[in-house]
């Protein structure tokens, strides 16, 4: 046991950190390696790979990931910055790379091989996205004469447009999504709503009619007609496990379920346990979302506000997005659900990502505040 005697660093961060927000984490992460036994051999043994070959791997990449959280969680607010700022030229520099050297898989290119290693940049991108513009944003609203929102929004046109060439537009939506919720909250006057809403819908006819690959998906979840067989299966596994599911290792549409370890793994965790298990992956989810939300509200650091709204906004997103397409509400999309699908590049810049909120939401009592909500739009706050 850690005294609260101990002045040492290991026991400062332990009396500090959110253990709430702790647990969370470390359960998806143990539900992930769970369900990747349940979901990845059959998939391992139709490519002609040992049965367990994503389990050991996805616990490999679990390694680095929980060091690299714990690691994270540890950073000063400053040191979150100065992290931010490097990751976000870095994956920058790479996905600029991947546009020229990367690997293409079905048509794009978003992964660069460094040291044998296959890296997707983006995925390293996008919590060093958020916390730089958190970071923009308090600044303008620090000084004004700061041009931190326009900064923040040429950052965005670069981000969006690196995507769209590779292209990613899963990953689009949802950095678009999420620097326009932070800047909501930090402000965002209505007239720039309605601008910047037009403009994501001339973005959204755009790609429906310039990649086919989209109108293509777009068509078939509206009309059910072409090849749906994916999401068809995908749909079938979570209703043949009911309630408590076919029992572990029990589920045999899984065994026909293509990418079952990775955008459909929701379905597998359905089939084998059940809707109960489901429900619990949701209200883990729902959890880390809402309390990073509430301990946003209460901040009295802008940055910090921000920063953690927008890196609890990208997990809540991700995750609908993921389960959405499984449940056949949205058009089918490859998004991992965080710390639960396989993947290493996704499952350690998470764990960065989750890092950054531990470290953000330490206690620190003096930056805490029970005033009025304070970043409402302004067309809000003249009422």
């Amino acid at each position: 046991m850690v005294s609260r005697v101990d002045r040492g660093l290991t026991a400062s961060w332990w009396w500090t950190v959110d253990r709430w927000f702790l647990a969370a984490f470390l359960s998806l992460m143990v539900l992930g390696i769970v369900l990747s036994f349940a979901a990845s051999p059959a998939v391992a043994e139709r490519i002609g790979l040992e049965s367990y070959h994503f389990v050991e791997r996805q616990i490999l990449f679990m390694v680095p990931a929980m060091i690299a959280m714990i690691g994270v969680s540890f950073l000063s607010t400053r040191n979150i910055r100065r992290l931010a700022l490097l990751m976000l030229v870095g994956s920058l520099l790479l996905m600029v790379a991947a546009l020229f050297i990367g690997v293409e898989v079905k048509g794009a290119r978003r992964w660069v091989s460094l040291a044998g290693i296959s890296i997707q940049p983006s995925e390293f991108m996008k919590p060093a996205f958020v916390v730089i513009c958190a970071w923009l944003f308090s600044e303008h609203q620090r000084q004004p004469e700061i041009p931190g929102n326009l900064f923040a929004m040429i950052l965005l046109g670069l981000v969006l447009a690196l995507l769209v060439a590779q292209p990613d537009l899963g990953q689009t939506m949802l950095v678009l999504g999420t620097w326009g919720a932070m800047f909501f909250m930090a402000g965002m006057p209505w007239l720039w709503i309605l601008v910047l809403g037009a403009i994501g819908a001339a973005g959204a006819a755009a790609a429906y009619s310039a990649f086919p690959h989209v109108a293509g998906r777009i068509d078939r979840f509206l009309t059910g007609e072409g090849d749906t067989f994916q999401v068809d299966t995908g749909r079938e596994a979570i209703i043949r496990g009911g309630w408590w599911g076919q029992g572990p290792g029990e589920g045999s549409v899984k065994r026909i379920l293509p990418d079952s370890h990775t955008d459909f793994i929701f379905s597998v965790a359905a089939e084998e346990f059940g809707i109960v298990l489901c429900f619990l992956i949701v209200a883990l989810f729902a959890f880390i979302v809402l309390k990073g939300l509430r301990i946003a509200y209460r901040e009295e650091d802008n940055f910090s506000r921000y920063a953690i709204s927008g890196l609890v906004i990208v997990m809540g997103f991700q995750s609908i997005i993921n389960m959405g397409v499984n449940l056949q509400l949205m058009p089918a999309k490859g998004m991992t659900l965080p710390f639960i699908s396989y993947g290493g590049s996704s499952l350690v810049a998470m764990a960065i990502s989750m890092g950054m909120v531990l470290a953000l939401t330490r206690r620190r009592p003096e930056r805490r505040k029970t005033s009025v909500f304070p970043y409402a739009p302004r067309a809000l706050a003249a009422e």
